[in-house]
């Protein structure tokens, strides 16, 4: 057995992705989370490439494809809604592809990782990492709430505004990256007929999007390009009126997408960003997923980097047999290049996605079209493969039989 305690701070998709990994190697873990309860709200994810091989080798494939959401693919949409251009779910394979297969909602996802761990892993809900102290015993971590407690190991698993990276490592600014665009989210409760299409509608610097939800309700996109103004991640309210002022105007279901927002307690806005840092392990602490490598919501990585991240280090942890120094330099190792791979924005990346002019709309419309069409189709999908990018360690051999 490895006797290792571990701290996760992060209870969404990379933390108990990693407790799992731990129990499996004999590593006893506890999740911090800092909301009330589980979240299990949130956009759909995808599962993809080497992300799909880790829940595989999990055995969550068949719960998760129980709970799949059926979507063909993206469509591109003119203010009337008439179809402009397509690109189907298969059209590529690959970690890569800007549409796939197997997607589900992120809050289903966070169940099924949740059913897992529940019998083995402790979790502590309402409460954050307030402070780190690296001693002889390990390091001691105060929480909010005043209690205090020795770990081995704490990772941090808490996204990309983490708390544990900003105590360990420094201030966000040093590592998170603006892209210059806002990427919002909401549900729409009765959005009709879908047809099973992710809908998508852009004018110059702004986008609005409608996906299907698999209990029949959607999920509403809203980006828009940097305006200049400064905006409070943790005001909700002044996010909202901004979304009034930036989509004033605009075609397309614009108002009712708006008005779902306005009614949506669980609308969430953000900077599109990536998370840059030269390493992700310091002395007794190590990142995992958007906290220390997140590559932006343009990508469609976070999942695949989050469930391989986990695998990785909780391996690693099992081959050190208590070197945390040398399992940390592994990690590192063997993950830098499929991250660097996964920062790679799809083809025109910020402008491509939100287009500042008519004609860079028409062009990525023909692009669309092009696609689906060799050679480009085999082009496109070699420029979006990041699976040969890491070879994926077999760590069954260090694997500890649990009950």
């Amino acid at each position: 057995m490895n006797e290792y305690s571990v701290l996760i701070s992060g209870a969404g998709i990379a933390g108990p992705a990693l407790a799992h990994w731990l129990h499996r190697q004999g590593i006893r873990s506890t999740i911090v989370e800092q909301a009330p309860d589980l979240r299990v709200g949130g956009q759909a994810v995808d599962l993809r490439g080497l992300g799909e091989v880790v829940a595989e080798r999990m055995g969550i494939m068949p719960r998760v494809r129980d709970r799949i959401v059926h979507e063909k693919g993206l469509r591109y949409v003119d203010s009337a809604g008439r179809e402009l251009a397509t690109m189907r779910a298969d059209l590529f394979v690959g970690d890569g592809s800007p549409v796939t297969e197997i997607e589900i909602m992120k809050g289903d996802l966070t169940v099924i990782l949740h059913e897992l761990i529940q019998d083995h892993t402790e979790i502590i809900f309402d409460d954050r990492i307030t402070a780190l102290s690296e001693n002889a015993e390990g390091i001691t971590v105060t929480f909010r709430s005043g209690l205090v407690r020795t770990f081995d190991l704490v990772v941090g698993a808490d996204g990309i505004h983490s708390g544990v990276r900003a105590l360990a490592f420094g201030p966000e600014s040093d590592f998170v990256v603006h892209l210059g665009a806002y990427l919002g989210y909401c549900t729409v409760p009765d959005a009709g007929p879908l047809d099973s299409w992710f809908d998508m509608y852009n004018e110059p610097g702004r986008m609005l999007g409608l996906r299907p939800e698999r209990d029949g309700s959607a999920k509403a996109m809203l980006a828009f390009a940097d305006t200049g103004v400064d905006v409070d991640r943790r005001d909700v309210a002044s996010q909202k009126r901004l979304l009034r002022e930036v989509f004033a105007g605009m075609g397309w279901r614009s108002e009712e997408l708006l008005k779902a927002a306005d009614a949506d307690d669980d609308f969430h806005l953000d900077t599109v960003s990536q998370v840059h840092m030269d390493e992700w392990t310091r002395r007794r602490v190590a990142l995992l997923g958007d906290a220390g490598y997140c590559g932006s919501p343009l990508t469609g990585m976070g999942t695949s980097l989050a469930l391989v991240g986990a695998y990785v280090l909780a391996g690693e942890l099992g081959r050190a047999r208590g070197d945390h120094a040398a399992a940390f330099r592994r990690y590192e190792q063997i993950m830098r290049p499929y991250v660097t791979a996964a920062h790679t924005l799809p083809p025109g990346g910020v402008d491509g996605f939100l287009p500042r002019g008519r004609l860079m709309l028409r062009m990525r419309v023909l692009s669309a079209r092009l696609m689906h069409h060799w050679p480009m189709r085999q082009i496109v999908a070699r420029m979006l493969d990041k699976s040969e990018a890491i070879a994926l360690p077999d760590y069954e051999g260090t694997v500890v039989a649990t009950a």
